[in-house]
C-alpha cells in the first residue's frame, strides 16, 4: 500500500501546479501546531494512519562516509549516531544539558575546573563498563575533528582523578560546560573504528538482507522509552541529498535531517512534519580592519551593516529557509535580544546618509577605489549572496566587486589578506562561543579582527550568559563581523510515524533519563 501512495504522490507532483512558478514551497495552507504542521482546519485524528498500513521507522545513510561520530560530520548519518552512542550529557532543542552518562558532578567556585562522575552500570555494546579512560580517549580524539574541535578553546586539560572521576580544567570560567559535553563515548580502543563501540539502544549490524540497526536487548538502559521504538530499524543507501529526499518522498525512509545551507540542499514537496532546529551554521562579513584603505578609520564597518539586505539575499540564495540575524547569534538564544538586533537591520536611506559623510578611497590615478569582497566560489549560493551584496553596495555609491576564489587561492588570498571584506561561514559551538574571532591569533581573526576588549566580553559572557547583550552591542556598534544569516537543521518525519520525536542540534533522536542537572549536583567546591 505504500509503494502504491507514493507512486500516485509521484503523479500527483507531475500534475500542472496553479500557485506560480516560483522554486519556494507555499505552505500558507499549513498552520503550526506544536513542532509539526497540520493542514488549515485539519484535526490530528484525521491524519493519523490506518491501522492496517503499518508504518515502520526506516532511515536513510551514507555507506561510503562514517559512522564513526569523532570524524564522520555527515547529518545524514549523524541521525543514525544518535541511536548508537550517548554522551556525558544530551542537549535538547531549548539548550538544556540533561545527564546521560553522568550520574554526578562536583564544580569549583569559579567555574573553571568540573569532575563528573560516571553512571556504575553504563556499558558499551558489548557489555564492558565505561571508564573515565574511554571518556578522556573519546575527547582527545574529538579535539582534532573540525565538526568538535571548537569546543575546546578554553579547555587545559581533561583527566581522570583519583576517586574515579573526569576533571575538566579551564582557563576561564564556563557557566554551561555540560552544553559543551555531549560529545558520542566510543570504547578507547575504537576511537579510530569505522563503527566503534558505544552505549546507545542500537547496533550497526551489515547482513546479507543490507544494514540496519539492532535494538539491544541488554541496554544499559531496560525498557526506557525513547523515541524509537522498533527493535529492527533498516537503513537504506543513499548517494547524494536529492536521492535522500527521493527515498523520503517515494520511498520507505521515514526521518530525515537536512541542512538548507549546504550548497547541494534538495527540496522538499510532499505531506511531512517539520522541526527546525538550530544548527550554529552562521554566515558573516568580515572587515580587513588593518590591511584595506576602506578602513582606516573605522567608521566604514560601523555603519556597512545597513546595507545588507538579509531577507532579499536568503530569499534568494536558500528560499528563506534560514534565520536572518544581525547579532551572531542564533535568534531562537534566549539572549539574542530583537530590540537590540532591529536598530541594525537594512536601512538604505541610513546608509546613504553615513556614506555621505564618509570618505571613499582614491585610486592614485584619480576615482574611487572598488571595495574587494572575497568569497569562496566553491559554494554557489554564497557566490550569488556575495554578488548581490556587491551590487547593492554599488548602486548605493560605494563601488564593489567580488573575488571568486576556490581551494587554495582562496585561502591564501584570506591568509594573505588580500581583500577588503569577505563572506565567511563557520559553525558555532551551542553556546555562541566568539573566541576564536577575538582573541590574539584566532584561528578565525582574518585581517585583524582580534581585540582584546571583545575577547574580554567574549569571556565575560561565557562565564554568565547575561553579558551576551553587551557583547553583542559593542560588536555591533564596532563591525569587525557583520552577521548575516545563522543556519538550522530541517528535521523532516514521515506524518503520524514519530509522535514523541524532539529532535535537538545533535540528537534526532534526543530522549532523557530523568535526570537533572541540579539533581546531580553534588557540591560546590571553593577555589
Amino acid at each position: 500500500m505504500k509503494r502504491l501512495l507514493s507512486l500516485l504522490l509521484a503523479i500527483a507532483l507531475m500534475l500542472p501546479v496553479f500557485s506560480g512558478c516560483s522554486r519556494k514551497i507555499d505552505n500558507s495552507g499549513y498552520v503550526a501546531t506544536g513542532n509539526a504542521i497540520l493542514m488549515e482546519g485539519q484535526d490530528p485524528e484525521d491524519i493519523m494512519p490506518e491501522e492496517e498500513d503499518h508504518q515502520e521507522l526506516t532511515l536513510a545513510y551514507y555507506p561510503d562516509r562514517s559512522l564513526n561520530p569523532l570524524f564522520g560530520s555527515d547529518y545524514t548519518n549523524r541521525v543514525l549516531m544518535s541511536l548508537m552512542y550517548q554522551g556525558l550529557f544530551a542537549v535538547d532543542n531549548q539548550k538544556n544539558a540533561t545527564p546521560i552518562l553522568c550520574a554526578s558532578y562536583r564544580v569549583s567556585s569559579n567555574s573553571k575546573t568540573w569532575t563528573f562522575y560516571l553512571e556504575s552500570d553504563a556499558t558499551f555494546s558489548d557489555g564492558s563498563r565505561v571508564t573515565a579512560q574511554d571518556v578522556i580517549a573519546t575527547y582527545e580524539k574529538a579535539k582534532e575533528n573540525d565538526y568538535y574541535k571548537n569546543r575546546f578553546y578554553h579547555f587545559t586539560s581533561i583527566e581522570a582523578s583519583d576517586d574515579g572521576g573526569i576533571v575538566f580544567y579551564l582557563d576561564t570560567p564556563y557557566q554551561n560546560l555540560p552544553l559543551l559535553l555531549d560529545i558520542p563515548i566510543v570504547k578507547a580502543a575504537d576511537v579510530e573504528a569505522e563503527h566503534p563501540r558505544g552505549t546507545g539502544p542500537y547496533v550497526f549490524v551489515e547482513g546479507a538482507g543490507g544494514a540496519s540497526l539492532q535494538r539491544l536487548s541488554n541496554w544499559w538502559c531496560g525498557n526506557l522509552k525513547i523515541p524509537a521504538t522498533d527493535e529492527y530499524i533498516p537503513l537504506v543507501e543513499v548517494s547524494s541529498p536529492s536521492e535522500v529526499r527521493d527515498e523520503f518522498q517515494f520511498g520507505d525512509v521515514s526521518v530525515v535531517c537536512t541542512n538548507p545551507m549546504s550548497d547541494s540542499f534538495a527540496e522538499y514537496r510532499c505531506d511531512y512534519e517539520l522541526w527546525e532546529i538550530e544548527s550554529g551554521y552562521f554566515m558573516y562579513i568580515g572587515c580587513n580592519i588593518y590591511y584595506s584603505d576602506f578602513f582606516e578609520d573605522g567608521t566604514l564597518r560601523t555603519f556597512l551593516t545597513y546595507a545588507i539586505d538579509r531577507a532579499a539575499l536568503a530569499e534568494d540564495a536558500y528560499n528563506s529557509l534560514v534565520d536572518t540575524v544581525t547579532l551572531p547569534c542564533s535568534p531562537k538564544e534566549s539572549y539574542y535580544s530583537t530590540t537590540l538586533a532591529s536598530k541594525y537591520e537594512y536601512d538604505s536611506m541610513k546608509f546613504l546618509q553615513k556614506l555621505g559623510s564618509y570618505r571613499i578611497p582614491q585610486k592614485e590615478k584619480g576615482g574611487d577605489q572598488e571595495l574587494r569582497l572575497l568569497v569562496n566560489s566553491a559554494d554557489s549560493a554564497r557566490v550569488r549572496i556575495a554578488r548581490s551584496i556587491a551590487e547593492t553596495l554599488t548602486d548605493l555609491g560605494l563601488t564593489c566587486t567580488t573575488m571568486e576564489y576556490s581551494g587554495t587561492a582562496y585561502e591564501a588570498a584570506l591568509k594573505n589578506l588580500n581583500y577588503d571584506i569577505y563572506l565567511g561561514m563557520t559553525r558555532l559551538s551551542a553556546n555562541m562561543d566568539l573566541t576564536e574571532f577575538f582573541r590574539p591569533w584566532g584561528e578565525m581573526s582574518w585581517g585583524s579582527l582580534a581585540n582584546e576588549t571583545l575577547y574580554d566580553m567574549v569571556k565575560n559572557a561565557l562565564q554568565d550568559s547575561g553579558n551576551y547583550y553587551n557583547l553583542y552591542k559593542k560588536l555591533a556598534e564596532d563591525g569587525r563581523i557583520i552577521p548575516v544569516m545563522f543556519g538550522y537543521y530541517a528535521v523532516y518525519a514521515q506524518r503520524g510515524l514519530m509522535p514523541d520525536l524532539s529532535p535537538s542540534r545533535d540528537n534526532v533522536f534526543y530522549y532523557s533519563l530523568g535526570k537533572t542537572m541540579e539533581g546531580i549536583l553534588l557540591e560546590t567546591v571553593s577555589e
